[in-house]
């Protein structure tokens, strides 16, 4: 089985209201989504496929017609669309980001040729993204933003070996980072609001249990979680996981990006990446 991606983007605006609630209370879950006139995003939509190599091609599919299909579909169902008014299956359905990344897998996946729709995941900002593969499940990662120090020691080393381990980075006065934070949960998107989660809720609690506690820190010095705990990266993903999962049942996974090349990732069941 092979796989293979094309992005795909699409502009659009959409506004999120319950019609039988109040104003009020359409504000209070939505916030300034709620603005019944509208709001826009540019969406970045990556799908991947999956199938088998031709032989005679060397390929599994063209990637030229995967952007043909998906990008008549998008053409003619979402850009430059307010999405409530102008497309019937939202008529009924608040257009989240969950809800249209569902939408396209229903409308993507039965008229692909030659290959099979294996995952979509639709940006709505840099800061927000929905992820679909088979199955009800749904994914939202919301990314956020910390600063903070470090030194990456070992007191289960000699001094030797961490400095031939850490290099640099084992500086006796520590080194920094402009952290970004992922945090996935999955579940079945509400019926009603369309989310699988208060997005105002998770911030408050991203904020509580992990950003006032590791912004403008120095993680061995400032943080107790790292008191006994070398806080590499791979430690600090894990630990920022252990943070969040109490407080967010569907929490899916945290990842970690510590520079624009190095990312870290823990799931909850032992593994990192």
């Amino acid at each position: 089985m092979r796989y293979l991606s094309r992005r795909v983007d699409f502009s659009a605006m959409h506004s999120y209201e319950v019609a039988e609630w109040s104003k009020e209370k359409n504000k209070e879950v939505f916030g300034l989504c709620s603005n019944p006139h509208g709001h826009g995003h540019d969406y970045q939509l990556e799908v991947m496929v999956k199938g088998n190599l031709s032989t005679q091609s060397g390929i599994v599919v063209n990637t030229v017609d995967i952007k043909d299909i998906v990008g008549k579909i998008v053409e003619s169902e979402l850009d430059g669309k307010f999405i409530n008014k102008e497309n019937a299956y939202f008529h009924n359905k608040i257009p989240t980001t969950e809800n249209i990344v569902n939408y396209l897998w229903e409308t993507i996946s039965p008229v692909l040729k030659d290959c099979e729709l294996h995952r979509l995941q639709l940006h709505e900002n840099p800061f927000l993204f929905a992820t679909k593969e088979e199955g009800n499940m749904v994914s939202l990662t919301r990314k956020y933003h910390f600063c903070a120090a470090h030194r990456l020691h070992s007191n289960k080393l000699t001094k030797e070996e961490n400095l031939n381990i850490f290099g640099k980075c084992n500086n006796p006065f520590g080194h920094g980072h402009n952290y970004y934070l992922d945090v996935t949960l999955s579940g079945e998107p509400n019926p009603i609001t369309g989310m699988i989660v208060d997005l105002a809720r998770l911030d408050d609690i991203v904020e509580t249990q992990v950003l006032n506690k590791l912004d403008h820190k120095h993680l061995n010095l400032d943080v107790e979680e790292f008191k006994d705990l070398n806080p590499t990266s791979e430690v600090v993903v894990q630990v920022i996981y252990d943070m969040l999962s109490p407080h967010l049942p569907n929490l899916q996974k945290t990842g970690l990006w510590e520079t624009e090349k190095n990312f870290f990732e823990y799931a909850g069941n032992g593994d990192s990446n």
